[in-house]
């Protein structure tokens, strides 16, 4: 659990903010989408998840709807190199590879107590990890605004990190992360209500295929009955 908790919210984390380094921010979300695949993947491979042609299509249809929300942004310039998509993939593979593997002990242990065990284990990891960039010193200089930033993203991170584990335990990983199809579209949503930002008309068809696909990936499979 400990590895776990520091594979997906320790590794994951600092891969995708190197990635996003070196790589637009548009292109590094729709590599990341690649996320809910890689987890169907992962799952079937080793037998934990059975796939079917909805669950496949929807998991799809969601990156479409994905790559449609953030074409906008697509043609960006990049540096020339690898190292930025590399990061954001490996990041990607390492949830997916993480959210199929908890499953077993989010089944065995209640899901506080797996969190709680598991951040615990990632912010000790990423604190060690940090000491190259000397945060003991950064520290003492935050503002009290710093602070309150760090407090928020730090409890709704918390929070968030929760309702993943309690979904990854009651539903399928798959089904649970296909839900990161929303990602980009809640952001320019939210960007549009509270922000004031303009809302590019490629949102609502985005919208509507993630829609699709979230609705083909979590239906309840359809059970034949035998003609008599």
């Amino acid at each position: 659990m400990a590895a776990l908790g520091i594979g997906q919210f320790g590794v994951l984390i600092a891969l995708l903010n190197y990635g996003l380094q070196h790589v637009a921010a548009a292109q590094a979300a729709l590599i990341f989408s690649l996320f809910p695949l890689l987890t169907l993947l992962m799952s079937a491979a080793l037998g934990r998840e059975r796939v079917t042609a909805s669950l496949m299509l929807g998991v799809l249809i969601s990156i479409a709807g994905v790559a449609l929300a953030l074409s906008p942004k697509l043609g960006q310039a990049q540096s020339g190199h690898w190292w930025g998509e590399l990061a954001v993939a490996a990041s990607a593979f390492i949830g997916a590879l993480c959210s199929v593997l908890y499953r077993p002990y989010l089944e065995r242990y209640p899901t506080v107590p797996v969190s709680a065990f598991a951040m615990a284990a990632s912010v000790l990891f990423l604190a060690l990890l940090a000491l190259g960039e000397h945060w003991p010193a950064r520290v003492v200089t935050f503002s009290l605004q710093a602070w309150a930033a760090v407090s928020f993203i730090g409890v709704s991170s918390a929070i968030g990190y929760f309702c993943w584990l309690y979904a990854l335990k009651h539903e399928s990983p798959t089904r649970v992360t296909v839900f990161l199809a929303l990602n980009p579209v809640t952001a320019a949503l939210l960007g549009w209500a509270l922000l004031g930002e303009a809302l590019h008309p490629a949102a609502s068809g985005a919208l509507a295929l993630i829609g699709g696909g979230l609705w083909l990936a979590t239906r309840p499979a359809i059970t034949r009955v035998p003609a008599a």
